[in-house]
């Protein structure tokens, strides 16, 4: 049964997510390009590949005049004279495709389907400057960056192309698909709406201290604008030795999972620009959920997520036909490589795009 849409929840998680997202600094820094790429396609956690073939591709970011890097990952039996429907993953704030995108991206292409997984620009592997913003706007054209690149692939059946998120880039997905007509469904898993955690993290403990933060921002984009070292802050903590009994279940299993070898990865240092931060909070991605529809809306969370709400809050506004599908016992980070629970995920995700 799905739990209840409340007010409250909302309030208690944005309320103390808020107090960690951006209230620590970390010291001034100059943000160069992401950690020493690695080369060969991988994904943390996950080493049988069933045959898979993992290709590292690279096609242009159109409005950046940059470059996005990407894994495309090919199913068993890949038959190049055949099309196939394709999937297009989007990795997490904070995140790169060597980590859960890329789990989801080789879990499907284990079902037959051809999947890329993709860094985002300012990050990863792929082009930007400043290293490691956080741009909602660019964000989601890189989805559509994407796709430019899966429509001209010989082997992709460009009527069947699905979009799938996690965490932020669920948030990310739907708001692409809600204009992006290329995208025949999509799909998002521990949805995380990344505009209203940076607007209600900070408004829940005074519309003062909001309209502060926007301040320090803009002084620290006019500081870097005359040649100043680039401010960054935190994604999750970087240790647990600041946690309290009101720290959030997802930033607590935040740090374990990116700042652990769980699945820390170079590419993925937990740092982004504070001068980006308004651009965050200028972010509605649900706003325009209804214009899915005709197409098909699948969203994934798990019965203990802090931050079902915001699925809940999605299948409300969406139009048919939608599913919210809860994975009974998971946690919002459980849902990133948890097999016990991403392995009912990838098969209930299979159903649905192979229906495309």
């Amino acid at each position: 049964m799905v739990g209840p849409f409340t007010k409250q929840a909302r309030r208690d998680f944005l309320r103390a997510s808020g107090q960690l997202a951006t209230g620590v600094t970390v010291g001034a820094s100059t943000a160069t390009a992401a950690s020493k790429a690695v080369r060969e396609p991988a994904v943390i956690g996950y080493h049988n590949r069933k045959g898979l073939t993992i290709e590292r591709v690279s096609y242009p970011a159109r409005n950046m005049g940059t470059t996005i890097v990407a894994n495309l990952f090919q199913p068993a039996g890949f038959d190049a004279k055949r099309k196939y429907a394709t999937v297009v993953v989007t990795h997490p704030f904070g995140g790169v495709k060597e980590q859960t995108s890329g789990l989801y991206a080789q879990h499907l292409a284990e079902q037959g389907f051809l999947t890329l997984a993709y860094d985002a620009c300012y990050q990863g592997e792929s082009g930007g400057q400043p290293r490691l913003m956080e741009v909602p706007a660019q964000r989601l054209d890189d989805i559509s960056c994407a796709i430019d690149f899966l429509v001209k692939h010989p082997q992709v059946d460009a009527g069947r192309i699905g979009s799938l998120g996690i965490c932020a880039g669920g948030g990310y997905a739907l708001c692409n698909a809600a204009t992006e007509m290329r995208v025949k469904a999509v799909a998002s898993v521990s949805t995380f709406n990344l505009g209203e955690a940076r607007r209600e993290g900070m408004g829940t403990i005074s519309y003062e201290e909001r309209m502060r933060r926007l301040r320090d921002a803009a002084e620290a984009r006019s500081r870097e604008s005359v040649g100043e070292p680039v401010r960054l802050v935190p994604v999750v903590p970087d240790n647990p030795d600041g946690f309290t009994e009101k720290t959030p279940q997802l930033y607590r299993e935040g740090y374990d999972y990116y700042r652990t070898p769980r699945a820390q990865h170079p590419n993925s240092p937990n740092r982004y620009v504070f001068s980006s931060l308004p651009q965050q909070m200028a972010f509605f991605p649900f706003e325009q959920i209804e214009t899915i529809s005709p197409r098909p809306l699948l969203v994934i969370a798990g019965s203990k997520a802090d931050t079902l709400f915001w699925s809940e809050e999605v299948i409300k506004k969406a139009k048919e036909p939608k599913e919210l599908h809860l994975i009974e016992g998971a946690t919002h980070m459980d849902m990133y490589d948890r097999p016990q629970f991403v392995t009912p995920a990838v098969a209930k995700l299979a159903a649905f795009f192979g229906r495309m």
